[in-house]
């Protein structure tokens, strides 16, 4: 890791920045050049994210690319435009300016996206232009004179259609040519843009002349804008019909859902296959020690308990993926807009709140597309109620254990599914009724306009879905590597002591049980005993430790849905009522620090998180009750 920070501090290759507007294939490319050399990180002081990645030149030498937030102009009215414009004019600490950079563009929405050119030419840094999408202009009959457009603008111009990798091999070739920036030469006498600067006019009146020039500019580069595609319109005459919509998006969701309980049950049985014979090597190898049993009964215990979990969220991961890159997810925001505005949020909502599904750090950070600062806060206030994929352990264990394995409709829908959805509805309803309310009380405001540009349909690239689900799992595992094991190595400690002559005490008797039972009159109203209490706080650190928890508290190597000892051990100490409890406690309740401290840095201070926190452990508290006395 030492060279990629010294990458960062200017020591070795270039660094050439790939900026673009949403949608415009900009992490495609990124994913084509760099393929698997990639890092991420957060930008110094901020939460956005990071990417950067090696790229591998024709004549043998490395480059660093990193992959700026999509935007459409660097007026800092976000936190991801802010970053965007920090890094492409190298005011951001601990980051080289870039040498040269990439500029991306959907080709058959030129003229729109054609908006960010000249701030990005303003900067005067060599500059690629990419036109992307190329194949589809030409197949809807679109078309532009690409040495006119290069002469216009004073870039070079290569055409791409980064799905396919059309046209990868030529943006190659321009890196091969770039080389380090002599930055003793001041940054104004590098003249290389002939677009005229509008920096000192008013927002309006540059808005104006800016849309002006890009007119001007694809007229004499006589673009042809493409025709309507027809499949787009035969798809949203369904996909965004009044009745039909929702209907099939019911049915994606739906799809979702089964398919989380049945696909991956291979894969989940392979990896508890490898995680319970490799804890009977371990056991048969090592010596009877101390060190053994914190090996085998603390971290394979806690640890494998939460990784058998993995191809349960990949799946999920895999479908987003999916709904998002073959533009359907643009769909669905403007379908919901329709019911999110009666309780005062826009469309714009939509897409943090989707992929809070996914996990809530990244969907309050998503909210900064939206303007209006109340409607952000409301959204990101109610994100967390989205069931995020740590939820999904607990969930699938607590089914398991108390929900049989019956069909509901056929093959097609089971009894499990249909639970877990309804999971997932509970936590949309707690989001619907605290945005009603919040939007009438403490963030009052009228509903603003949502307008969003649909982007075609489009067939996701399987490169592109591989290199994201390995991303997704490199996050899950670093998360299970360390926070996870951190907390099951506390626990075994705390099972450790106090030491009796005959060694470790019973785990009842141990610091551990000492702990839980300090805990157990607060939720024994919720039918739960000492050893959930022990897993609801250590569950703070991340909701899916609580499984790792009760592994560590029962003794069981691999605690998931299929472990019939685990499973034996819930139903003997839990009932059906009690679960169901549980399972509502963690619906509404915030069991996550990490999304605590992004809410705090978001809302600038801790009043807005504390409420958070105290509003939805209140609401979970209580639904547990009620479901508990209901069941």
């Amino acid at each position: 890791m030492a060279e990629s920070q010294a990458v960062l501090d200017g020591t070795l290759a270039p660094l050439v920045a790939l900026v673009g507007p949403p949608n415009s294939g900009k992490t495609t490319l990124f994913n084509q050049l760099t393929g698997l050399r990639q890092k991420v990180a957060n930008y110094p002081g901020v939460t956005v994210e990071k990417h950067i990645g090696r790229v591998s030149l024709n004549d043998g030498r490395k480059l660093d690319l990193v992959d700026l937030p999509g935007v459409h102009g660097f007026s800092a009215r976000t936190l991801d435009e802010r970053v965007t414009r920090d890094v492409l004019e190298g005011r951001l600490e601990g980051m080289k300016a870039p040498d040269a950079l990439v500029l991306i563009v959907d080709s058959t929405r030129l003229e729109n996206q054609l908006m960010l050119v000249e701030p990005v030419l303003e900067l005067e840094l060599p500059t690629l232009l990419v036109l992307n999408m190329s194949d589809e202009l030409d197949e809807r009959g679109g078309g532009v004179d690409d040495a006119a457009l290069a002469a216009r603008l004073g870039v070079d111009i290569v055409r791409t259609s980064a799905r396919t990798g059309e046209g990868v091999a030529d943006v190659r070739a321009y890196l091969t040519g770039v080389e380090p920036i002599d930055r003793s030469i001041p940054y104004a006498s590098r003249t290389l843009s002939n677009i005229p600067r509008t920096i000192e006019l008013p927002v309006v009146d540059a808005f104006a002349h800016r849309r002006k020039l890009v007119r001007e500019i694809v007229g004499d580069a006589h673009f042809v804008p493409p025709g309507p595609s027809k499949m787009s319109e035969r798809l949203d005459a369904v996909f965004l019909h009044r009745i039909f919509g929702p209907v099939v998006f019911l049915a994606v969701v739906v799809l979702v859902f089964q398919s989380i309980f049945t696909w991956a049950v291979p894969l989940m049985d392979g990896i508890e296959w490898m995680i319970e014979l490799s804890g009977t090597w371990l056991l048969a190898t090592l010596p009877d020690t101390w060190f053994r049993s914190l090996l085998v009964d603390g971290v394979w215990a806690g640890v494998g308990s939460v990784v058998v979990f993995l191809p349960q969220i990949l799946i999920l991961f895999l479908f987003l993926g999916i709904l998002e890159d073959s533009g359907y997810m643009a769909r669905a925001a403007v379908i919901a807009d329709r019911s999110m505005y009666r309780v005062g949020l826009q469309g714009r909502a939509f897409l943090p709140l989707l992929s809070g599904y996914a996990c809530a750090v990244p969907a309050i950070l998503a909210a900064r597309t939206i303007d209006d600062e109340r409607d952000r806060l409301a959204t990101i206030f109610v994100t967390p109620f989205m069931t995020c994929s740590a939820r999904l352990p607990v969930y699938a264990l607590l089914i398991a254990a108390f929900i049989p394995d019956e069909p509901l409709l056929g093959p097609i829908f089971g009894l499990r599914a249909a639970v877990l959805l309804g999971l997932y509805g509970l936590g949309i309803v707690a989001a619907v009724g605290t945005a009603f309310l919040l939007k009438r009380t403490l963030l009052k405001a009228r509903p603003t306009s949502f307008i969003m540009e649909l982007p075609p349909y489009r067939i996701p690239s399987l490169r592109t879905l591989g290199l994201r689900l390995l991303d997704r799992s490199r996050i899950f595992l670093r998360r299970a590597g360390r926070i996870i094991f951190a907390v099951t190595v506390v626990l075994w400690i705390l099972t450790q002591f106090p030491r009796t002559e005959a060694g470790a005490p019973d785990i009842e008797q141990s610091a551990l049980g000492t702990i839980g039972q300090v805990i157990e009159p607060a939720i024994a109203p919720l039918g739960l005993d000492w050893r959930f209490g022990v897993g609801l706080v250590s569950s703070l650190a991340a909701r899916e430790v609580i499984v790792g928890t009760l592994g560590t508290i029962y003794g069981v190597e691999t605690a998931d849905g299929d472990s019939l000892e685990l499973l034996d051990a819930l139903q003997r100490d839990l009932t059906l009522a009690s679960a169901m409890g549980l399972l509502v406690f963690f619906a509404f309740a915030l069991q996550c620090m990490s999304t605590v401290a992004v809410m705090r840095r978001e809302s600038g201070g801790w009043k807005w998180p504390i409420l958070q926190f105290s509003y939805m452990l209140f609401l979970g508290y209580v639904g547990a009750f009620i479901a508990y006395r209901i069941f």
